[in-house]
């Protein structure tokens, strides 16, 4: 039996008890709405939802795929709920978004992916909080180019585009059996290229037993796609049945990856051992928006 690593001192969060924690679990559980926050037990919860910020999971709560590191229920999809991208843009006007984050499960048994789905949450967002800025998180919708998938999302036009490599290509089979790695690098490709205006956006998780010159080569597929902006955190193994952590990356490391990444070409770098691909969404995106505008008037001499 292959014993479990040590979390160390830099991994460890505090437990949720804020009263705004309570608010934003009464507002999702009042609005019928899955959260990436629960399902993926993602560890930032507590500081993310005490300051009214969630990442909302639409297109039910069970994935057609069974990725070794996600914590989603795998099985039978539930059904596709109508009223759903209503309720979404009620909840997020109710909360005063200023930025939001829209993500999924994979949804293979539908023609287009949830494509549609994604572009009418969308439109519900803006109809009801029309100064909210936003994000979607997507699935691959692999198998789904006949269907338009991509460009159904683009034409709605959210904010950011994000989808995550997740892993090294090297890992695939073991952590993202399901996916194909140059099939998410030509998805991020092709969101720029039908609307260069679309802040695009992809993170991966380390700890799964990629090596350094692994990462850097994900950095520079990233940057061929014209990727803006790259996440990197540490990997946490959800249970026992998930993929093992191979290693604790210590915070410098991160900060090494940070720089290497900065000088490859990112507009933006988060990378440390909390980050994930919604943590402090907001506030990056003010910084991504403004580090477009300098490089635009770096470009024209201003």
């Amino acid at each position: 039996m292959i014993e479990k690593l040590k979390k160390p001192d830099w991994i460890r969060v505090k437990a949720p008890v804020s009263k705004e924690y309570q608010e934003t679990r009464d507002l999702m559980r009042r609005q019928k709405l899955n959260t990436v926050c629960e399902e993926a037990a993602c560890p930032n919860i507590g500081e993310c939802w005490a300051k009214k910020h969630a990442t909302v999971m639409i297109l039910g709560s069970v994935c057609t795929r069974a990725c070794r590191f996600c914590n989603i229920a795998t099985g039978r999809p539930d059904l596709l709920d109508p009223h759903e991208p209503e309720r979404v843009g009620s909840a997020i006007a109710e909360m005063a978004l200023h930025h939001v984050v829209v993500t999924s499960v994979d949804r293979d048994d539908l023609d287009d992916g949830g494509a549609e789905h994604f572009a009418q949450t969308i439109a519900a967002i803006r109809r009801h909080s029309p100064h909210t800025t936003i994000e979607v998180l997507t699935p691959d919708f692999l198998r789904k180019e006949g269907a338009g998938a991509i460009q159904t999302v683009v034409k709605a036009r959210p904010d950011v585009f994000n989808h995550n490599l997740e892993t090294v290509p090297r890992l695939y089979g073991e952590v993202r059996p399901g996916a194909r790695y140059f099939h998410s690098l030509r998805l991020l490709q092709t969101v720029k290229e039908l609307d260069p205006s679309i802040f695009t956006k992809s993170g991966m998780m380390v700890g799964l037993g990629e090596d350094k010159t692994e990462v850097y080569q994900v950095m520079d597929d990233l940057r061929a796609a014209d990727v803006d902006f790259m996440t990197i955190g540490q990997y946490l193994q959800p249970t026992p049945r998930h993929h093992a952590v191979e290693r604790f990356v210590p915070p410098e490391e991160f900060e090494d990856y940070a720089r290497m990444a900065r000088g490859k070409g990112f507009l933006m770098v988060a990378a440390s051992p909390l980050t994930r691909s919604s943590y402090h969404a907001g506030a990056d995106f003010v910084r991504l928006r403004d580090a477009r505008e300098r490089q635009q008037q770096a470009r024209q001499g201003i």
